[in-house]
Formats: C-alpha cells, sequence, structure tokens
C-alpha cells in the first residue's frame, strides 16, 4: 500500500501559480476560537501580511466563549489592523453539539466571500497563502481545497522538543495519506486548520447537515458530502507556499483526547471505501502485534519476522521520508524507524478505545 501512496505523492507535481490575480474570487477566512490568547494575535498578523490584496479577503474570528483574553486582544487588534476583521460570538444550540460547526456556519452566514478558508487560532501561515489558494482554485475549478499541515517545533526543553518531533513524523504519515487519498478521488482525510471550499457548494451539499449530533468532522463529513457530488472538484493543494503550521500538544493527556476525537469518526462515514480503508489500517497494524506475538511464542522465527517487518517498514519509510521533506522536516527523518515502531500500538489502541463510548475533554469542555 505505502509503495502506491509513494507513486501517487511523487507523481503528483508541486503546484505553480499560473491565474492574473484579477480573476479570483474573494476570500472569507474563517477562524473558530476558545482560548487562543497566546496565538491569536500572531496568526492574525500573519493574515495582514498577505501577499493576496486586502481588498479581496475578510477575517472572521468565531468567538466560542472563551474564557481568557482572547476576545479582548482580537477587539484591540481590530482597532489598528488594515484588513477586514469582523468578530463573530457564537451562542449555543441544542440542534448543533459541535462547538466548531456552529462556530463555523455562523460565520459563513456572516461571510461575504464566495470561497470559504478555514484554519485555527493557534496556527501560522505563509504570506503567500490566500494567493496560492486563490490561484489554485481559479485554475482547477475546484469546490473544495485540502492542504498540508504540520506542527510547529519550537519547544527548548529536549523532552518536550522530543515530543514534538515525535508528533510531528506521525501527524506527516496522515497528512500523505489524506493526500494521496484525494489526488486517487478517494478522498478520506483532510484538515480543518488548511481548507479551502466554495460558500455556493457548501449550501449546496447541505453544510454540516446530518452531522450536527457529531462534535468533530467539520472538515472529513464535508469533504465525502462534496466529493459524492462533485468527485473531480476535490483536490489537493502540494505546494510549500501554503502550509499551515499548527501547536503540537503540550501533554499526552490533550494527545489522547485529540487521537480518540478524530479516530472516533471512522463509524460514521458514509462512503463505504473510507470505512474499508479505515478497517484494512487497524486490521494491518493489528497483525504486526500479532506477529510480534507470535515470534515470541516461537510460532515464528528471527528471519520471518524481520522480513514481515521489513516489507511493511521500508515502503513506509520511504513515503514518510518525501511527505517530511516537503513539509520541511528532514531533520526529523531520523525519528521515523521509532514511530514506525510505535505506530501498531497507537494504531490498534485508539481503535479499539473508539468502539465504547466516546467522550472526551476538548477545550475544557466535555464532548461527544
Amino acid at each position: 500500500m505505502n509503495i502506491g501512496l509513494t507513486f501517487v505523492w511523487l507523481t503528483n507535481q508541486t503546484y505553480r501559480r499560473q491565474t492574473d490575480k484579477q480573476s479570483l474570487l474573494n476570500i472569507s477566512v474563517i477562524i473558530p476560537v476558545r482560548n487562543e490568547a497566546e496565538n491569536i494575535i500572531n496568526l492574525l498578523k500573519d493574515l495582514a501580511r498577505q501577499s493576496y490584496p486586502k481588498d479581496r479577503f475578510e477575517v472572521i474570528v468565531a468567538d466560542d466563549d472563551s474564557t481568557d483574553e482572547t476576545l479582548a486582544l482580537v477587539k484591540n487588534f481590530q482597532k489598528v489592523v488594515s484588513i477586514e476583521l469582523v468578530i463573530n460570538t457564537i451562542l449555543p444550540d441544542e440542534r448543533n453539539v459541535s462547538p466548531k460547526k456552529r462556530a463555523i456556519e455562523s460565520s459563513i452566514q456572516l461571510a461575504r466571500g464566495e470561497l470559504i478558508v478555514t484554519t485555527d487560532g493557534d496556527c501560522r501561515v505563509g504570506e503567500e497563502w490566500l494567493e496560492t489558494i486563490a490561484n489554485f482554485q481559479t485554475e482547477k475549478d475546484a469546490y473544495l481545497i485540502s492542504a498540508p499541515v504540520t506542527f510547529i517545533n519550537d519547544a527548548k526543553n529536549w523532552l518536550k522538543s522530543l515530543w514534538q518531533q515525535i508528533q510531528t513524523v506521525e501527524f506527516s504519515s496522515l497528512i500523505g495519506s489524506g493526500a494521496c487519498s484525494v489526488i486517487m478521488k478517494k478522498p478520506n482525510m483532510c484538515n480543518g486548520a488548511n481548507l479551502a471550499y466554495l460558500k455556493s457548494v457548501f449550501y449546496e451539499v447541505g453544510g454540516f447537515s446530518g452531522n450536527e449530533n457529531l462534535a468533530s468532522g467539520d472538515d472529513e463529513f464535508l469533504m465525502h458530502k462534496i466529493a459524492t457530488r462533485f468527485p473531480d472538484k476535490v483536490h489537493f493543494l502540494k505546494s510549500q507556499a501554503v502550509i499551515v503550521e499548527t501547536q503540537a500538544h503540550d501533554s499526552l493527556k490533550s494527545f489522547y483526547y485529540q487521537r480518540k476525537r478524530w479516530a472516533s469518526k471512522w463509524k460514521y462515514y458514509d462512503s463505504f471505501f473510507t470505512t474499508v480503508l479505515a478497517v484494512f489500517i487497524f486490521l494491518a497494524n493489528f497483525s504486526l502485534i500479532v506477529t510480534a506475538v507470535s515470534f515470541g511464542f516461537r510460532q515464528l522465527d528471527l528471519t520471518q519476522l524481520l522480513i514481515i517487518f521489513l516489507l511493511k517498514f521500508s515502503a513506509e519509510l520511504l513515503f514518510l521520508i518525501f511527505v517530511l521533506s516537503f513539509l520541511g522536516k528532514k531533520n526529523l527523518i531520523w525519528l521515523i524507524p521509532f514511530v514506525q515502531l510505535m505506530y501498531p500500538l497507537y494504531v490498534t489502541f485508539f481503535g479499539l478505545v473508539t468502539q465504547g463510548k466516546n467522550e472526551y475533554i476538548w477545550k475544557g469542555r466535555k464532548l461527544r
């Protein structure tokens, strides 16, 4: 499987802009936030430095009942910034239990742009982020664009730094495989921290209707809807100019809750292919644990064990090297073997733990 992903990744050329800016759509950047006082101003400064014409985009910060200084900081920044900055205060809605979906949906109702671009309050973006997305959308006539995300590695403490780096390698496998699935016209994963779609298409497919009872999935369920209706209009934008950097987790607890939230979505997928793929990935990783146990009970000899693991890890190693290099993380290639050894345990654990009652703490609230 990983050999196929490597081939797909390499045959998809890095995007080069060609379109005249004058033909591009107006953009609404939507940022759902809750308690992002430490990060939100850095992101807003990044948006103020965009190469895209400032009269062609607006920024909507959707504040979801922050209990820190997030809202005050955004209001103060609103007074001095040269871009159009709108603050949207989110109200509870019993029909929609997902805070993030509520934030995005209500912001889309306010949005003046024809192209919706979403990111998160703890992200950083490059100066050509919007310009590249807009050009790509025009050239491809894309209805939805998935784009790359990676983690910021800035910890000073060596242990925290190592933890960030491990997360970055693990996350790169998700970004790479999700990108290849989109390229192959069988989309399964994307990330709302770097996603763009036409406002008209959002309404045409019914927005988030049908999964309002799920706290997660504002990105992937929407992508699946659009891909079902318009399979040739969903694209992955492979360009280093649009890589979004987001914060890695500080603790195992927050990492656990996020991965549990992500893993719990697969059982609700409407796409047969995506569901089968999720089951296949689980079984493939679980089988490696079975193989190791069989070796422990002397059902396999060392040569057989090494051949099985070598076949699995060599192709995966090559794929991750290419993805990490694209993401500007070549310095983390040495960590791949370690992450590969942990990955079967990680996938099996979260595949099993999400079969029960899926409750988790996110942004200080208990969600399901």
